[in-house]
């Protein structure tokens, strides 16, 4: 379902939009589709299992997948990356972190396949994005900012579209209404560094953010951000 102009929703087991192994669960992240002249760019790409459902709800927007031209990946667990090596059969190339795309290439605990009795299959990641760098593809421009804590190598990406600043959060942002905090059984999930993530990310002043699982916090998302850091102050010290 187109979300924003040109800005799809593709995917995501708790919206509905993709089903895995029951109604309303979080076994699938929300997959988006950015649609540019010069193709399309996916922002994260769900378990691999329902690859083939996010292609039909593509298809049904008017969204080639033989357009898809790039995939950012917000961190390595399994509902956010399992799809990442049936991308490279078809010749996306994949964008991460180092530390996100060292767990991919591996596939190890990091990828928390155990989570949900998968075997996440790993594959190699092809542009390893540093802090604060951009990446052009499709002619869209998109920032990373690295936003340790849920996983050592959690990243948001940002891009301007349409005279709007979007921000992808992947699971730095509890779902809205459902929780504060991404995860927090992964491997590497660390509490301080999460507290300085959230003080950096309430800094940064944007117009809508793409979450994880759920919701779209489309009015004052900033406002979000600070009751996460507010709520992890409180909890964490």
């Amino acid at each position: 379902m187109e979300i924003l102009k040109n800005i799809y929703q593709v995917g995501g087991s708790l919206s509905g939009l993709t089903y895995t192994t029951g109604d309303a669960n979080y076994d699938d992240c929300n997959t988006y589709v950015v649609k540019t002249p010069a193709g399309l760019v996916m922002l994260d790409c769900g378990c691999g299992d329902t690859l083939e459902q996010i292609f039909g709800n593509m298809s049904y927007c008017g969204l080639s997948p033989s357009e898809l031209k790039a995939c950012f990946v917000t961190h390595p667990h399994y509902d956010h990356a399992g799809a990442c090596h049936l991308l490279k059969k078809r010749g996306v190339p994949l964008y991460a972190s180092k530390s996100t795309a060292d767990a991919i290439q591996s596939g190890d605990e990091r990828c928390c396949g155990f989570l949900y009795h998968k075997t996440f299959t790993p594959c190699a990641v092809d542009h390893i994005m540093a802090d604060n760098e951009t990446a052009e593809a499709a002619g869209l421009k998109v920032k990373a900012m690295m936003m340790p804590g849920h996983t050592a190598g959690c990243t948001i990406f940002m891009f301007e579209l349409d005279g709007r600043r979007i921000v992808l959060s992947g699971d730095v942002i509890g779902t809205l209404l459902g929780g504060f905090f991404g995860w927090d059984g992964s491997v590497d999930f660390n509490k301080q560094a999460y507290i300085e993530s959230l003080k950096r990310f309430a800094r940064i002043d944007f117009d809508v953010m793409l979450s994880g699982h759920g919701l779209v916090c489309y009015h004052k998302p900033r406002r979000r951000i600070e009751e996460v850091l507010n709520q992890a102050l409180m909890q964490w010290r």
